[in-house]
């Protein structure tokens, strides 16, 4: 899992703009400065917790613990154990081979404006008014596309915006050479991405230090 963990994060990292994250010895961890989250700790894998979780409690800015398992009962008790509380505990790593990726037709009173800057594609679905209904982005690393921030407007909802958006990324990516897609998926993403031919590679927890346990 460890090299796939590896791919997905240099993507990420790509796709959002920030600097490269630094292996400390279990996992990697990178300045993310995200709203809620400053600094992040990305595990390979739930066998080597003890030091990251240390690490996590020791730092003076908030930051996360994120941990991919094929076992997530046994891991969230051992996050547990070493004293960070879970935010987040069923999200899942997927992958997909972008020559397999379906397109979407767009319908209705919208249209689809796709960039390319350097090594991110962004799609974004505009409604007539002007209004951004749907978009995301997606990290290009070699032969790798990392989606990211797959996000439709509350008002744009179940009109199969998001579909287009994915279809369009992809598209994309596999124009400028891509061939394999990587995702962390929400629960919200987990009810489309399989429909689209994602395939669940491991179930990803969340934690951090200093806050109630997740209920």
């Amino acid at each position: 899992m460890r090299e796939l963990i590896e791919r997905w994060h240099r993507g990420w990292c790509v796709a959002r703009r920030v600097p490269a994250a630094e292996d400390v010895g279990g996992g990697l961890r990178v300045r993310c400065l995200q709203p809620g989250r400053d600094i992040e700790y990305v595990a390979y894998g739930p066998d080597d917790l003890d030091g990251l979780a240390e690490r996590v409690r020791a730092e003076p800015e908030v930051a996360w613990l994120t941990v991919p398992t094929h076992d997530p009962g046994r891991t969230a008790g051992l996050l547990q154990e070493r004293g960070l509380a879970l935010l987040k505990r069923a999200e899942q790593l997927m992958t997909i081979e972008l020559s397999e990726h379906p397109a979407s037709k767009l319908d209705g009173p919208y249209h689809l404006e796709v960039a390319v800057d350097r090594d991110v594609v962004t799609a974004t679905v505009r409604h007539e008014s002007g209004e951004a209904a749907a978009g995301g982005t997606m990290g290009l690393v070699g032969t790798d596309a990392i989606a990211d921030r797959i996000e439709t407007a509350a008002a744009h909802r179940r009109r199969g915006l998001a579909s287009v958006v994915m279809g369009e990324l992809a598209r994309t990516a596999a124009e400028h050479g891509a061939r394999h897609g990587i995702l962390i998926a929400s629960e919200d993403g987990q009810r489309l991405y399989p429909r689209l031919g994602w395939r669940p590679e491991a179930a990803v927890l969340i934690a951090e230090a200093g806050h109630a346990p997740f209920g």
